[in-house]
């Protein structure tokens, strides 16, 4: 049984929603942000990346770097930017780019689901990172970020948002990255009950994307609690500000690899290497890049020339769910034991490119002496499947696209 409440949104008044919305602390650093702010006041980076309103001296984790955070956000409220809603209430947040939509529902999922794993992560997270979103939320008392969640199979909640959202809207507006975002407030107590109920009809909720975000907003929560000494369980710290999609609306982008040496082999023997470790290998002909068209095939480019690599049938055989998606069996049939990269984590010989940045941008970067591999997308099944086992996807498996911008709504705790 899942637990989903509607709660009272922080959110920017219209005419300054395009300006405060802004893609996810994580995707930029701290340069970037600063030029993305330039003409924006109003940018919710002023609150997600608060170091961008301080000298570039000032370490990324200084007291004075979360104080200008909660500074930033009372100073946006006072000015009237943003708003409390008085009511709490479910919200619809819609996404369209490229001609495709995903609609989620917004709305705050309960810490104890995740402690008890009915919502189901696949990936491992950071101490450091996590501490530095913690001391955010704290700081703040409020969560920025929200986190995006998948269920997979409800009907009832399909029906809700086809119905909702042919309402009129509170937001519409197009970034600037030509991704139109539209959002829409549940219309009746009624709505919010039934939204609630299909929730707790539901076994589990995945993580699709935000894992650092939604273990410090537990971590936070349990840290509130020991330090509430009237702590009744009732209090917004122990929910979590989130976006719930129905996983079959969700796509993956590819997420591909640059490989910055051979380990000493020459274009040959590498291709030699992958046909013996990897998969039968042909040269690319035709136009363009080779983008592969099914599970355990990879589009390789080594010496200005693009390789289809199909999987040879005994690596894909694994028992374990994570160890048979396509970027398990090339780290661990080729990277590992040809290359020597036993750690894609933290080896420096390995990029990870997100498929948003598409397949020139691999031709580009490949210099000689290098290769690049076009991976085929992840799916939702095998992302389920995997979270179903209890196991952990590897490293850089996933790239979600379009991102949940920040500052839409924000949950006070």
């Amino acid at each position: 049984m899942i637990t989903v409440k509607p709660f009272s949104a922080l959110r920017p008044v219209p005419e300054y929603v395009k300006e405060c919305a802004a893609l996810p602390y994580d995707v930029m650093s701290s340069a970037e942000a600063r030029r993305e702010v330039a003409g924006k006041p109003y940018s919710f980076l002023h609150i997600d990346k608060a170091e961008i309103d301080l000298d570039p001296s000032v370490d990324l984790y200084a007291d004075e770097v979360y104080a200008k955070a909660a500074e930033n956000l009372a100073d946006f409220e006072n000015k009237g930017v943003y708003q409390q809603d008085t009511e709490r209430k479910f919200y619809f947040y819609r996404q369209v780019m490229d001609g495709r939509a995903q609609t989620g529902i917004v709305g705050c999922a309960a810490i104890d689901d995740y402690l008890r794993g009915e919502i189901k992560k696949h990936e491992l997270t950071r101490a450091d990172k996590e501490a530095d979103r913690i001391r955010h939320v704290d700081t703040c008392s409020a969560q920025t970020g929200p986190i995006f969640l998948a269920y997979r199979e409800s009907q009832t909640l399909d029906k809700i948002i086809a119905d909702e959202t042919l309402k009129t809207p509170l937001y519409d507006f197009i970034s600037d990255d030509g991704i139109r975002h539209t959002v829409w407030k549940s219309s009746s107590t009624e709505t919010d009950e039934k939204i609630e109920t299909a929730f707790r009809a539901l076994d589990a909720l995945y993580i699709a994307d935000g894992h650092h975000r939604a273990a410090s907003a537990v971590k936070t929560g349990l840290k509130r609690r020991t330090e509430n000494p009237n702590h009744d369980g009732s209090e917004e710290y122990n929910y979590f500000l989130s976006v719930i999609f129905p996983a079959n609306s969700l796509k993956i982008l590819d997420y591909n690899r640059l490989l910055y040496d051979l380990n000493g082999l020459s274009d040959e023997a590498f291709l030699r290497a992958v046909e013996k470790n990897l998969g039968t290998t042909e040269e690319y002909t035709g136009a363009g890049a080779y983008r592969p068209t099914k599970t355990h095939e990879i589009g390789l480019f080594i010496g200005g020339k693009w390789h289809s690599v199909n999987f040879h049938e005994r690596i894909c055989n694994a028992e374990k769910a994570s160890e048979r998606l396509d970027c398990a069996i090339l780290q661990n049939a080729f990277l590992s034991p040809v290359l020597g990269i036993t750690d894609p984590r933290t080896d420096k010989r390995i990029d990870f490119v997100g498929g948003i940045r598409g397949l020139e941008y691999l031709e580009k970067n490949c210099k000689a002496g290098m290769a690049a591999i076009a991976m085929y997308p992840t799916s939702l099944t095998e992302l389920i499947s995997v979270a179903d086992a209890g196991e952990i996807m590897p490293p850089k498996s996933t790239w979600f696209e379009p991102k949940l911008r920040s500052g839409i709504f924000i949950h006070k705790i």
